[in-house]
């Protein structure tokens, strides 16, 4: 284990903006952590945990240091019906779904292709197409940076919610993710209702999909929508579907009776983020540098040279003119630094 200064960040970032962090350290097991915060000028300066590096913005240089979490390793237990399948910190998220695919462990399909590592999965509750990652979640070993101790999270002591965790919110900074174990199934059940699945699917001429159909047709859909972060830098969704009062729905839908929109809970309604920004006109917009995605209005892209910052006002200029035309302020799924 190294701690390098001066570390340039433009490829650790799928936006591919220019920054640099004051220190790196890449981490391969707990005992890197337990070495690394035993000395208390890194216990106490500011830090940043990377895993995929697809959920950020950097708008400028990192003044502290960067721990790159690379602690790899998949690993199962079957019992019964149900398959404990436990993978390190470090593990490219989309390794992990085709590993449960190809072994017919169900539950994952629908995350396919999702970009990040594993450690990075909990703090932000991923999800697409009907299923969240706290659906599969089963526990999580964490390094308590404080104390050098390992704690293992249950389910319930994440709170998790749309888009968010405790890792996000109380606990956050104080704990860094090492392995994650999901409980999946040997028993397929599939989640067909959300998004243009069944559509691919009656495409494809499949009536009874099996886990594999599901992750492909899954795939496709996310590839025909999003563009390849090794071809033009970006992070995905840049922002939050917004969850709104039911009342305020209902008027909303007699000005727009267009307007997408799913069920939430408890008296709410989710509204698609990528509908409100394409009927504010931004959907393929190109401004300097930057610009949405021609397929898809939620995805922000660096068409080659744009900074951070920049990146950054425009998505400022997108949420002031939802919020303009239809008394929604979007918030960012990305995080900022």
């Amino acid at each position: 284990m190294q701690v390098i200064e001066n570390f340039p960040l433009k490829n650790l970032n799928t936006f591919g903006v220019a920054a640099n962090a004051a220190w790196y350290v890449d981490i391969r097991d707990e005992e890197d952590l337990g070495a690394l915060f035993s000395q208390d000028r890194w216990k106490n300066c500011p830090r940043l945990v990377l895993g995929g590096g697809s959920n950020m913005l950097f708008t400028s240089d990192f003044s502290g240091l960067i721990v790159h979490v690379k602690i790899q390793g998949i690993r199962y237990e079957v019992k019964g019906d149900d398959v404990f399948v436990t993978a390190g910190g470090g593990v490219v998220w989309n390794d992990l779904v085709n590993f449960c695919v190809e072994n017919s462990f169900a539950g994952i399909e629908n995350l396919s292709l999702i970009p990040g590592s594993v450690g990075a999965a909990p703090v932000q509750n991923i999800g697409a197409y009907g299923v969240e990652l706290q659906d599969i979640f089963h526990s999580c070993r964490a390094f308590e940076i404080a104390s050098g101790r390992i704690r293992v999270f249950e389910k319930e002591d994440c709170g998790f919610s749309y888009r968010d965790s405790v890792f996000k919110s109380a606990l956050k900074g104080l704990y860094i993710i090492t392995e994650v174990s999901f409980k999946l199934s040997k028993i397929f059940k599939p989640e067909l209702t959300y998004g243009a699945i069944g559509d691919e699917l009656q495409k494809r001429g499949i009536t009874k999909p099996n886990i594999k159909d599901l992750s492909t047709v899954v795939s496709h859909i996310r590839v025909s929508k999003l563009p390849d972060p090794a071809t033009i830098g970006n992070a995905g969704s840049f922002f939050k579907n917004p969850v709104i009062p039911e009342t305020q729905f209902l008027k909303l839908k007699s000005d727009f009776p267009e307007i997408v929109h799913f069920p939430a809970t408890n008296g709410y309604i989710k509204i698609s983020a990528g509908w409100l920004i394409e009927h504010c006109g931004w959907k393929g917009k190109v401004v300097g540098n930057t610009g949405t995605w021609k397929n898809q209005a939620l995805v922000l892209v660096n068409h080659g040279n744009a900074t951070g910052d920049e990146i950054f006002k425009f998505s400022e200029s997108i949420i002031e003119s939802v919020n303009a035309k239809f008394g929604i302020l979007l918030e960012r799924e990305v995080n900022i630094f």
